[in-house]
């Protein structure tokens, strides 16, 4: 859908700012919720997060938001120079994007970006909540990896697909109603 370099940088910003906040949500609430208000004694998850200082990373313990940045910042990144150029690649390699259904054509970039960027990120995440207070280990490491991996893509696979890139799309759109009306007419 977006046709030049700058259009693609904004279809990355808008699709990493929902996406790090759901991750971030879905991460602190979903997986880890229950287990930090068992160990801070805690009604809720936020309460927890508050009592002990933050959110554990790079071994020590950060606000909220800074962790929201961070990650942002390295899925930004991933995103583009990594996730977007690769998924339409290999999407392109399955489907000719010419004669192809677009849904069908933005289904398999979809899946593709998720194919790519879970596992990326997920990898990233194991070092940056890596237990560095205890003795660092290539096997812990490896088997945090595959543990978010397990958690993340399903959840990654299915908001991406259902819920994320079509607001995406949507929003995209409507930003770019007057450019995509201009390239509709000169087909």
């Amino acid at each position: 859908m977006p046709r030049n370099q700058f259009q693609r940088m904004i279809f990355a910003l808008i699709t990493v700012i929902i996406t790090v906040h759901a991750y971030v949500f879905y991460s602190l609430y979903v997986v880890n919720g229950n287990t930090l208000m068992e160990i801070t004694g805690a009604d809720s998850v936020l309460n927890a997060i508050n009592s002990q200082g933050g959110v554990y990373m790079f071994g020590k313990m950060l606000p909220i938001w800074a962790v929201i940045i961070i990650e942002f910042f390295f899925a930004y990144l991933l995103e583009c120079v990594m996730g977007s150029p690769a998924s339409f690649k290999l999407a392109s390699k399955v489907f000719d994007p010419g004669t192809t259904n677009p849904v069908i054509f933005e289904t398999a970039i979809i899946c593709a970006t998720v194919g790519l960027m879970c596992p990326a990120m997920s990898f990233l995440a194991a070092w940056f909540y890596y237990p560095y207070y205890s003795d660092f280990s290539i096997v812990t490491l490896l088997a945090t990896w595959l543990k978010l991996v397990c958690f993340n893509f399903p959840f990654a696979f299915f908001t991406q697909l259902f819920f994320i890139q079509p607001f995406v799309r949507t929003v995209f759109k409507l930003l770019f109603r007057k450019d995509i009306a201009k390239q509709k007419q000169s087909v």
